[in-house]
């Protein structure tokens, strides 16, 4: 999947982060509910992920040399199943399913009920642990796949993050790269006003972790970072992206209340049009 990073992959890429908000916000709209600030963030990062770094086969979800992909801020759940849905997973039809009863696509991911989908999540905290294990049994496994875990800001508040992230740099898994959506908000507010996490830099450091910070909207950057961590040798790499809560939207972009509410009718049309479809 990874290629070199011309114009014309950038290019692509960026098309293909508007293709997935667009997904997102329609399904979204069709359920009534769900997550829109937290999925829109991540979207750039999930882009350069599916689309470019990670060894994945949707044909064969299941192939035993393919990268992992934790979603360990299981709410954001749409942004995931829209990539899914593009890489050939599954019809896009289903994303109209979205939250509906018996759909696969719960409001956070169930890997019982999807294709594509590692390990449930949605509990926060728990993603990096179970990374964790999964990096360990792969090199135990002698494989060279890489696991990567993307976190929300506000969930490294949770203690088991750091217990996790003490293990990660005491078992040397270099084939761990974690993802931090830094956007600064959660359900409650500003994260710096609900429990200060700054500086999150210097503390991935000193828990043992190669760090690179980003503008998580900068397309070149989040795959440069990305291909930088696989060289790390010893210790895993923690990629903090800098982003915006709601990225794309100018009425959700920067909106606390957008974090768990899903557009109307009224709002999914101002936003398609923004978008440009």
């Amino acid at each position: 999947m990874k290629k070199d990073i011309t114009d014309s992959v950038i290019s692509n890429l960026k098309e293909k982060a508007r293709s997935l908000r667009i997904e997102v916000l329609r399904m979204l709209t069709d359920a009534g509910s769900g997550h829109t600030g937290g999925s829109l963030s991540a979207a750039d990062i999930v882009t350069a992920l599916y689309f470019y770094k990670m060894k994945h086969n949707p044909e064969n979800p299941q192939w035993r040399e393919r990268d992992r992909f934790i979603l360990s801020k299981g709410h954001a759940a749409p942004i995931l199943y829209a990539a899914l849905a593009i890489s050939g997973y599954f019809d896009r039809a289903l994303l109209k399913t979205l939250r509906k009863l018996g759909s696969p696509l719960q409001g956070h991911p169930c890997s019982k009920m999807l294709a594509g989908i590692e390990i449930s999540t949605g509990s926060l905290g728990q993603g990096l642990s179970i990374s964790n294990g999964i990096a360990l049994g792969l090199k135990l496994d002698g494989l060279t796949s890489r696991v990567y875990c993307l976190l929300g800001d506000g969930e490294i508040q949770e203690g088991q993050v750091w217990e996790a992230a003490m293990t990660s740099s005491h078992y040397k898994l270099d084939n761990l790269c974690a993802i931090i959506d830094n956007n600064g908000l959660q359900i409650d507010g500003h994260c710096c006003d609900v429990m200060h996490i700054e500086p999150i830099v210097n503390k991935w450091r000193a828990f043992g972790w190669h760090v690179i910070d980003i503008d998580g909207h900068d397309m070149k950057a989040i795959i440069e970072a990305l291909n930088q961590a696989d060289n790390v040798k010893k210790k895993p790499t923690m990629i903090v992206a800098r982003t915006v809560k709601g990225k794309g939207v100018s009425i959700f972009e920067g909106k606390v209340q957008y974090h768990g509410i899903a557009p109307t009718q009224e709002e999914l049309e101002i936003a398609i049009k923004e978008l440009g479809s």
